[in-house]
């Protein structure tokens, strides 16, 4: 109990006024200029920090306004999200703000890809193709991988087979298939 008395009149601590504080700062410091957040965006989905980067793109659209480049990286971060819905409305706005934007038109074919609408998809890994002179190689294996899975689907569009269901048990069924 003696120990609590003598606790009791013990200085209390913590920080004193004017000390900084445990956190980091909140803002840009005055007269200093902030990280281009389109920069910080490119670094965070390079390591993978996909929801990071989707705010730093935001960031970057507050600076630089939505032009193509700011919505070809939103495109790609909600792409990287697993977002195709959001990715194609915002890939296809950035195609619709600059038509010889190479990284959308790309983009826009992996979400096509992803969806599966290949014939679509191939059209537009041409156009990115062309609009980059095939210097690319990553467009370039793009394109030939849409090519080879609109000439080689991977499940034949008729199948003579003929399937039966056969129940196993209070809502358990099997699938045969008789050829």
């Amino acid at each position: 109990m003696a120990a609590g008395l003598l606790a009791a009149c013990a200085p209390a601590g913590g920080l004193r006024i004017g000390e900084p504080g445990p956190y980091a700062p909140a803002g840009v410091a005055p007269g200093e200029q902030s990280v281009d957040g389109l920069i910080v965006g490119h670094r965070l989905m390079a390591a993978g920090e996909y929801e990071l980067a989707l705010k730093a793109y935001l960031r970057g659209a507050a600076e630089h306004g939505m032009n193509a480049d700011v919505l070809s990286a939103l495109g790609s971060a909600n792409l990287a999200l697993g977002r195709l819905g959001q990715a194609e409305r915002l890939l296809r706005q950035a195609i619709a703000v600059d038509e010889g934007f190479v990284p959308a038109w790309n983009n826009l074919g992996v979400v096509l890809m992803e969806q599966g609408n290949v014939g679509e998809a191939a059209r537009v890994f041409h156009t990115a193709f062309a609009l980059d002179s095939g210097q690319s190689a990553e467009i370039r294996e793009n394109l030939r991988l849409a090519l080879e899975k609109l000439e080689k689907p991977a499940y034949p569009e008729s199948d003579d087979s003929t399937f039966a269901l056969v129940r196993r048990g209070p809502g358990s069924y099997l699938l045969l298939s008789k050829r």
